[in-house]
């Protein structure tokens, strides 16, 4: 592991912002990571996260802000900061017609390591991402999931504090999902991790903290603890012994949608500045509803993200 760091901060990203002529692609965003933390980048296609991680590792100017890696200004000195960076983009980039081993001492020489050290750390990277048994083999003869694992190895193979990977478990199946994010696990314990992905369930079992574009915006960023309070917050389940019709719920101030569910129960869809629990109560009493069950419903964090970036984002 990389141990010169000025502190535990191994990212700082200030009013980072991308534009393509008039379109603003990446709005301004700030960005703050610590060491052993997990990041899960989330967000539609379209949404701004590919272009912001390839600003976060140097492959794409910013049109404004600043990124600092470990201290060290990605702009004023990229090849300094690039050491501590490892980057494993949504395509692999892998050369089938290589070894696994020579494509990795490859990398290796590529971010610098001495060349006394390059075989050393070729064998530390294929342990800690199981490809010790496949050094020798052509890359292109590999099935998919250990394509990710080279790709992965490249990106860690110079030890780096940061270590980004932009959809690393895309197309693997259950077996390959498992072995990726116990690998991921695993790297998190020393570096810092920043993962695009579009599973849901990946953010929750391997991230700390949780970060959401659409249309270029930031419109969540928090833990995943905070996530599922926004779910729990806004999100309601009621249950009625006479139950009216849907439009008879919607028109209560403060719901904005409504889902039916079985024996008499709703999944209530709570407006974001409103909470509607007191009119339901007293609409059913004065309705004949036959109120019988009403409290927040279990964290759903597929329905919070439809939530999220269905709405427009605050301008």
């Amino acid at each position: 592991m990389n141990t010169a760091t000025l502190s535990e901060t191994t990212l700082c990203a200030r009013q980072l912002s991308r534009q393509y002529g008039k379109h603003l692609a990446v709005k301004p965003l700030d960005l703050v990571l610590q060491r052993g933390e997990v990041l899960g980048l989330l967000g539609p296609n379209g949404a701004g996260k590919t272009t912001t991680l390839q600003m976060l590792t140097g492959n794409l100017a910013p049109s404004g802000g600043s990124v600092s890696i470990c201290g060290v200004d990605l702009l004023e000195q990229p090849q300094t900061a690039k050491q501590r960076l490892g980057y494993l983009p949504e395509a692999p980039p892998l050369y089938r017609e290589f070894t696994v081993a020579d494509y990795l001492s490859f990398a290796g020489r590529l971010h610098r390591i001495p060349s006394g050290r390059v075989w050393e750390a070729v064998d530390c990277a294929a342990q800690r991402c199981g490809l010790t048994g496949v050094l020798n083999k052509m890359i292109g003869t590999l099935s998919k999931g250990y394509q990710q694992r080279v790709g992965i190895a490249q990106a860690i193979v110079h030890e780096p504090d940061i270590i980004v990977l932009d959809e690393p478990t895309v197309g693997l199946d259950p077996n390959q999902l498992r072995e990726i994010r116990a690998m991921i696990r695993e790297l998190a314990q020393q570096s810092s991790v920043v993962l695009s992905t579009h599973i849901l369930q990946e953010v929750e079992a391997l991230c700390d903290r949780v970060l959401i574009l659409h249309h270029g915006s930031v419109i969540f960023s928090d833990s995943i603890a905070g996530l599922r309070a926004l779910t729990r917050e806004r999100t309601l389940l009621l249950r009625l012994g006479t139950p009216p019709p849907p439009a008879a719920l919607l028109a209560i101030p403060g719901i904005a949608a409504v889902e039916s569910l079985t024996d008499g129960r709703w999944r209530l869809r709570c407006a974001a500045d409103g909470d509607p629990t007191a009119q339901i109560v007293a609409r059913a009493a004065a309705e004949g509803w036959d109120l019988q069950e009403l409290g927040t419903a279990g964290a759903n964090l597929e329905d919070v993200f439809a939530q999220l970036t269905q709405e427009s984002p605050a301008t």
